[in-house]
């Protein structure tokens, strides 16, 4: 067998480390989510299937904040600014958005949690924030979110003590889904064979 040309080793070598590197950028993102959600790293909460088993005395202060990304024509807030909960018990807070358009839209929440080495500690059980939104033209709700903070806070040199934990949400617009879409295809074309 013949060796290869340097030129073409050198080239094959250069597609290699190419593909390679494609590669671990394709794979990052959902790598970086998913440590994230394990971790806690970056303000990103933990999602819990039910409350938490032990419940302190020690209270701490939750805050609320809402955002829209730049072009999204929502209105969107939180209908509390804070409230106060002991460590381990559930907490209840709402938010609400408002659709001023005269047209459907899609958007779905990117969130976290601030200081950040809280993030570990802080559990949402239930959140709107888990699927996509659709607003009608002038629809105004108000989504919950469920949640608590884990008393081993207590116990993280750098989180235990945090006397407030802030979370966030930012609201971004999203592609109406294709059956959303056929229906509002479907109920355009029956008023208009109606007319």
């Amino acid at each position: 067998m013949k060796p290869l040309d340097p030129k073409k080793k050198t080239a094959l070598q250069g597609l290699a480390v190419v593909v390679f590197m494609g590669g671990l950028a394709w794979a990052s993102v959902p790598f970086y989510d998913w440590f994230c959600r394990v971790t806690g790293f970056g303000g990103t909460p933990n999602v819990a299937d039910a409350g938490s088993v032990e419940i302190v005395d020690r209270t701490i202060k939750v805050r609320f904040d809402a955002s829209l990304e730049r072009g999204m024509p929502w209105e969107f807030k939180p209908m509390q600014l804070e409230v106060e909960l002991r460590l381990g018990e559930e907490g209840l807070a709402f938010y609400e958005a408002y659709n001023p358009t005269d047209r459907p839209i899609a958007g779905t929440a990117s969130y976290n949690v601030a200081p950040y080495g809280a993030g570990l500690y802080f559990s949402k059980i239930a959140c709107f924030c888990f699927e996509e939104q659709i607003l009608m033209p002038g629809e105004r709700v108000e989504m919950p979110v469920s949640f608590f903070v884990d008393p081993d806070i207590m116990n993280d040199a750098d989180a235990k003590f945090a006397k407030h934990i802030t979370l966030s949400y930012t609201f971004h617009e999203i592609d109406l889904p294709e059956e959303t879409q056929a229906m509002l295809d479907a109920e355009r074309t029956d008023s208009g064979s109606l007319n």
